[in-house]
């Protein structure tokens, strides 16, 4: 037996179905009378908001018919078992957004000259623009950059006894790059050209589902903030950022809930002293020094 619920002059009233008023034989329809119009009915539908696609756990690929595989995770941790399918997606090359400590960020293997090509075309970012990766400990930090500097009799800061004090945490650290860190892939028309990095942002996240990728990857990811793709706003609410990524190419979602617009605090340190590049949710503390734009350049991230 099917019912359907109409409104009638206001009134919400239950209608039996065709089937029901022809078998039953207890059911007699009243006489409708000819004199008085019948009553007008109103059909009301709601509309419903898209909610992104859900892909199965099993078997990912990178094919183009997939979708977008969007992961809900308890902002503490405490389901990262969820996270399996997202460390297989970045093995294979896939690009996508999980939470940090400050915003969401858009991210892929930092080893896969593709993926990082393919980061860069989704977020329209040139070829020139560096971009900095998200470590797990300081052994990733010691392993791709030249490390802080540890300070020397002549009375020279030890940064790295500094750093541990702020670390993780909100704030990206441009460093000396290693030899360990991949080249950088540059564009000039039809030509592809691979060159050595000089310097790297680093950045540690105070984050429990950013840490728990980083450790079952177990290697730094390439990162840039979300930001709208025509705007200079971040993009904190992680069921807008598919919809609206989804379309340019966007593999997978890490839903650690809403976020605050408030990044990373930058700071330079390759010079004499570190220099805030950029002052976000990291505050100034008292080793480092103010705003200097002068022969500095800000990480996408």
């Amino acid at each position: 037996m099917a019912w359907a619920t109409i409104a009638c002059n206001g009134a919400l009233v239950p209608s039996i179905s065709l089937r029901f008023s022809l078998l039953n034989p207890l059911f007699t329809p009243r006489r409708i009378s000819t004199v008085h119009p019948l009553p007008r009915i109103t059909i009301c539908v709601s509309a419903v908001k898209r909610s992104p696609k859900r892909l199965k756990y099993a078997a990912p690929r990178l094919d183009k018919g997939d979708g977008m595989l969007y992961v809900k995770v308890d902002s503490l941790g405490a389901d990262t078992w969820k996270l399996e399918p997202v460390i297989e997606l970045l093995k294979n090359g896939a690009v996508g957004a999980i939470p940090t400590d400050t915003v969401y960020a858009i991210v892929c293997d930092m080893k896969s000259h593709s993926a990082i090509e393919r980061l860069r075309r989704i977020k329209d970012i040139e070829t020139s623009k560096p971009l900095s990766i998200l470590c797990h400990s300081f052994r990733d930090i010691d392993t791709y950059t030249m490390g802080f500097p540890r300070g020397n009799a002549q009375g020279q800061t030890n940064m790295f006894r500094a750093v541990k004090h702020c670390l993780p945490g909100p704030y990206t650290f441009i460093l000396a790059a290693s030899k360990e860190l991949p080249k950088q892939c540059t564009k000039y028309g039809a030509t592809t050209k691979y060159a050595s990095r000089k310097t790297v942002g680093v950045r540690m996240p105070d984050d429990a589902i950013c840490q728990a990728i980083l450790e079952k990857l177990d290697s730094p990811l390439v990162c840039t903030s979300v930001k709208w793709p025509t705007q200079d706003e971040w993009m904190i609410d992680p069921v807008i950022i598919a919809d609206i990524y989804e379309p340019e190419g966007l593999n997978f979602v890490v839903d650690g809930g809403i976020r605050m617009a408030d990044p990373s605090t930058v700071v330079a340190m390759t010079g004499t002293y570190p220099t805030i590049i950029r002052q976000g949710k990291g505050p100034k503390l008292d080793w480092m020094v103010g705003k200097d734009d002068e022969g500095s350049a800000t990480p996408a991230g």
